[in-house]
């Protein structure tokens, strides 16, 4: 489906209504722009929750895993 959208003078588009609400997309999030041989290709960027791991909590995941894993028979 190719869609004609306009620029304006800040440089900005405005996505179709029934195109933000196919793809799950919000006021404040963030698309990705990829410049490709076909042209600009946009699609919606996915972000993933990141946890940082301590020393401690990774004393946790090898006592939990030694605790498991004792058992196991190869």
């Amino acid at each position: 489906m190719n869609r004609i959208i306009s620029i304006d003078e800040q440089g900005a588009i405005a996505l179709p209504q029934n195109l933000i609400e196919k793809y799950g997309l919000e006021v404040g999030g963030q698309i990705v722009i990829e410049e490709g041989e076909a042209g600009l290709i946009l699609r919606p960027s996915t972000k993933f929750p990141v946890e940082i791991y301590s020393d401690e909590r990774l004393e946790e995941f090898r006592d939990s895993n030694e605790d498991e894993l004792k058992d196991f028979k190869l």
